[in-house]
């Protein structure tokens, strides 16, 4: 590293020096990352991460500090490994705050819970934390959505019941009831005899002859009528 320092940057021999670097401390950023194998991210994402981490410190390492090398990549890596966690491996974007919060919950959680004999509730928890109630409730959900259950997996308890086959959806009833209501209230103000002759044809099933016949009126009057009234309920459902 002191070597390359006191090269110049357009040196060829200083890019190489970098090189031989990187390559000798790659086990070092692998042994890192193998710290977070198990928490569900495949290990050669994790030793990439690391290996990333290990470039930014390769390349902000000031050697005149005399500070050794070790001690300033480690927690380099690691924070580049934890970025990795933070920024990719959620299934929702969830604050960096609220990741960092939850991740510190489950530790404190037993450790009162050790002390007290029992379970401590969200106040005791967020006192502990020094945090609000909404702060930690916020956290905890946020543990929920690191890693999203597949929709074709079977659901606990449901009998080998795919979790979309209880997925709920828009009733078509719904939109069904909507209209029958707003139908009723624009059929009540039509005059009363276009109700009546609406309802013999479309209750009734009755033709406009013998509909003419009932009301006497000429089935052509009584086609005019169906057609306004229709035309009439047919302009105030689509308002």
């Amino acid at each position: 590293m002191r070597r390359r320092a006191a090269l110049n940057v357009e040196d060829p021999d200083r890019a190489r020096l970098r090189t031989r670097i990187i390559e000798a401390n790659l086990p070092m950023a692998g042994r890192l990352a193998r710290r977070y194998v198990g928490r569900g991210e495949p290990y050669e994402d994790l030793a990439q991460a690391g290996a990333l981490g290990l470039i930014k410190a390769v390349d902000g390492y000031d050697s005149n500090r005399g500070v050794p090398f070790a001690s300033y990549a480690v927690p380099t890596i690691l924070g580049g490994i934890r970025k990795h966690f933070r920024d990719t491996a959620w299934a929702i974007r969830v604050p960096r705050a609220a990741q960092e919060l939850g991740a510190q919950v489950p530790e404190a959680r037993g450790r009162l819970a050790q002390q007290r004999g029992r379970q401590p509730t969200d106040r005791e928890l967020a006192d502990d934390l020094a945090v609000t109630v909404a702060q930690l409730v916020a956290a905890v959900a946020a543990l929920d959505v690191y890693r999203l259950a597949s929709l074709n997996e079977p659901r606990p308890g449901a009998d080998g019941l795919e979790r979309h086959a209880l997925v709920g959806a828009a009733d078509p009833a719904y939109a069904a009831v909507d209209d029958h209501l707003t139908l009723q209230l624009l059929l009540a103000a039509l005059p009363a005899r276009e109700r009546r002759i609406l309802t013999m044809r479309f209750y009734g099933d009755l033709t406009q002859a013998e509909i003419a016949t009932r009301v006497g009126l000429s089935q052509m009057h009584v086609s005019r009528l169906l057609k306004r009234s229709l035309a009439q309920l047919r302009a105030g459902m689509l308002r």
